[in-house]
């Protein structure tokens, strides 16, 4: 399989730590979001991924997918083991719900497309982004808290962390406030002991820049 992604994209990060924690062979292809005014603008990634979005992964009879919580949920399906959904309905729904809190209620209202308008429109991007993001982690931290165990459901890592990890780190981007969401930052710090995450993480991918030529 092919994964089309950027190295700092939180949606095709979580996909990553999908990848890896299923253990999938995938290779990366680079898209890059800013340069040249984004590649994923180019006439053959519109044809992967008509939004002109990362991620898309091509599988191996050279079809496509996009759209994280689709590709993540594909992944499952087709490589059961370890599981990243649990069994019972009710909890699966519980923890859809604390995917979309992230993938639909705090991640597209911060993302490159918005920060971009609302710089464009006068505002302040960095403020906006802040105060969606606070609110939609003390939300997540507030649903996620009945049933958490060592990860934000129970005690395995599982599909709502693949979508936590990414969300903290764009939090500390843009200077959030974290210090009252011990249950996120502690599942946060679980994750990141584990090779999956580690491998998933940006500094590791091909397309991620040194360090001193990374914008903030």
């Amino acid at each position: 399989m092919k994964l089309y992604s950027y190295w700092r994209s939180s949606s095709a990060w979580r996909v990553r730590i999908v990848l890896h924690l299923k253990a999938l062979p995938f290779d990366i292809v680079p898209v890059h979001l800013v340069r040249d005014g984004g590649e994923q603008y180019a006439p053959a990634h519109l044809a992967r991924n008509p939004m002109a979005q990362v991620p898309v992964l091509q599988l191996d009879d050279g079809a496509t997918l996009s759209q994280s919580v689709a590709i993540a949920e594909y992944l499952d399906e087709i490589a059961p083991a370890p599981p990243l959904m649990p069994r019972g309905a009710a909890d699966r729904a519980h923890v859809r719900q604390l995917v979309e809190i992230v993938n639909s209620g705090v991640q597209p209202l911060q993302n490159l497309k918005v920060i971009r308008a609302m710089q464009t429109a006068g505002g302040d991007p960095n403020a906006w982004g802040r105060q969606v993001i606070e609110d939609g982690l003390a939300a997540l931290q507030s649903v996620a808290t009945p049933r958490a165990g060592a990860f934000l459901f129970g005690d395995a890592p599982g599909l709502a962390d693949a979508f936590l990890v990414p969300q903290l780190y764009n939090a500390r981007r843009f200077g959030c406030d974290l210090s009252a969401l011990t249950l996120l930052t502690d599942v946060e710090a679980a994750c990141t002991a584990l090779p999956a995450f580690q491998r998933a993480h940006p500094d590791a991918q091909p397309d991620a820049p040194p360090a001193d030529q990374r914008t903030p």
